[in-house]
């Protein structure tokens, strides 16, 4: 099949190499001539483990190919699937469609012979009506199927989401439509993925459903570990316990400073905008907004107390500043909250992250990045682990007591237990944990 992807983002970039990578022909298009440059040189946008390897590949086998040339890509397609940004749109939090549309306006004057128009961009319920009335508008002629298809891709583990995917949801009507995308996505046949075919407003939805689900269970646990800490239980234990019930499971039952990044923050606000609109406010989903943003605030207080009060003057090192490890994704991380919070109180920041300085620097001042772990603790009042990234698991202690002022770790991610960090002599505070009574 002969694709085109539209945007060259995360979505699109994953999406685009993963269908070259079953054997279509795909051309990635953007507008930024500096990323498509960059791409065409082998530099990747965004840090993904495997990304940068499996473009290379199929750029060599000529499947996979960049430009910023709108009308050639679309014009010879079968399929084109518009993955465009959708950030949170100011003021009301609705999701911001404008490139959305714009995308379909500029598909609908390329257009040749029979096209499948696919959104892979998470949208509200209703954009695929929209965007078929543009295309149709633009171009009455047009022979056009606009099909909803949502992502269901987690960062740091995307490629293997694509290719091992717990289900393909497709939103259409047309016959013809749901060929080609069981065409497309055939290759995946003997991994025995489950092929959704629901209506179209119905498959835009699933996505906010699931995004808001999951934002419910992590956000569920953290308050749970809220409770553990006052009345002397182990919430780890707790989620182990009711996630062995098959209903529940176990994942995202880890509590932590709270939820970031791409996906649930801007899908639960633009949820919760589209339910108002409807006149059936999700108010479980709004509570979960308003509790999340509350708990990333509060996790700066949490380290606070664990200085004895305050830290006007003290040094605090921080591990981790993406919103989760094996990305560069700092999006609506916590650790910008919990950095500026910090700040605010007097303290002084160094801080590490394998993959994401780069991206935090416009974001956050008056910040020290090091070089490592070790490098960011030394001469540090208390180390604060924000993100669990696999090279903060299996730090030496006695090295981090020689460069610190004091031993004193806040473990936001629950790395470690109390009893190894404290055999060490470290001052040690957990999320969902109290010290043995």
């Amino acid at each position: 099949m002969r694709i085109a992807v539209i945007g060259s983002g995360y979505v699109g970039l994953v999406s685009g190499t993963c269908f070259a990578d079953f054997g279509h022909s795909v051309v990635c298009v953007d507008k930024d001539p500096a990323k498509i440059e960059a791409l065409k040189a082998g530099r990747m946008p965004i840090y993904e483990p495997g990304l940068e390897a499996l473009v290379a590949e199929n750029v060599r086998q000529e499947r996979l190919s960049f430009t910023t040339e709108f009308t050639p890509a679309v014009a010879g397609a079968d399929a084109v699937f518009i993955a465009v940004g959708t950030p949170s749109r100011r003021g009301d939090g609705f999701a911001d469609l404008t490139y959305v549309f714009a995308a379909a306006k500029e598909i609908a004057a390329a257009l040749t012979g029979f096209t499948v128009v696919v959104t892979k961009s998470t949208v509200p319920v209703g954009t695929g009506d929209e965007v078929e009335r543009i295309i149709r508008e633009t171009n009455p002629d047009a022979e056009v199927a606009v099909v909803s298809n949502p992502e269901f891709l987690r960062e740091g583990a995307a490629i293997d989401d694509f290719k091992r995917p717990d289900r393909i949801v497709v939103g259409t009507e047309d016959e013809r439509a749901e060929a080609v995308m069981r065409e497309i996505y055939r290759p995946l046949y003997l991994n025995q993925a489950p092929i959704l075919v629901t209506d179209r407003r119905t498959a835009e939805l699933t996505k906010y459903a699931a995004n808001a689900f999951l934002a419910t269970k992590i956000t569920f646990i953290n308050e749970i570990a809220d409770l553990c800490e006052q009345v002397g239980a182990n919430v780890q234990q707790v989620a182990r316990g009711i996630g062995l019930d098959n209903r529940i499971g176990a994942k995202f039952l880890h509590a932590g400073p709270g939820y970031g990044g791409s996906c649930f923050p801007k899908d639960t606000l633009a949820l919760v905008k589209t339910a108002q609109d409807a006149g059936t406010p999700v108010r479980l989903v709004e509570t979960v907004v308003a509790v999340n943003d509350q708990r990333k605030r509060a996790m700066a207080r949490k380290v606070i107390l664990a200085c004895g009060g305050s830290v006007r003057g003290k040094t605090i090192a921080i591990l981790g500043l993406t919103f989760k490890p094996n990305t560069d994704d700092m999006r609506d991380a916590p650790a910008l909250s919990i950095i500026t919070g910090l700040q605010d109180a007097g303290a002084a920041i160094r801080a590490y992250d394998p993959e994401g300085m780069a991206a935090a620097r416009p974001l956050l001042s008056d910040v020290t990045y090091a070089s490592d772990a070790y490098d960011c603790a030394d001469g540090a009042d208390a180390i604060v682990i924000v993100t669990e990234w696999n090279a903060f698991r299996a730090l030496d202690f006695a090295r981090l007591r020689q460069t610190m002022n004091a031993p004193v770790m806040v473990d936001l991610r629950n790395v470690y237990s109390r009893a190894v960090t404290e055999r060490h002599g470290f001052s040690y505070t957990g999320i969902g944990t109290v010290a043995a009574r």
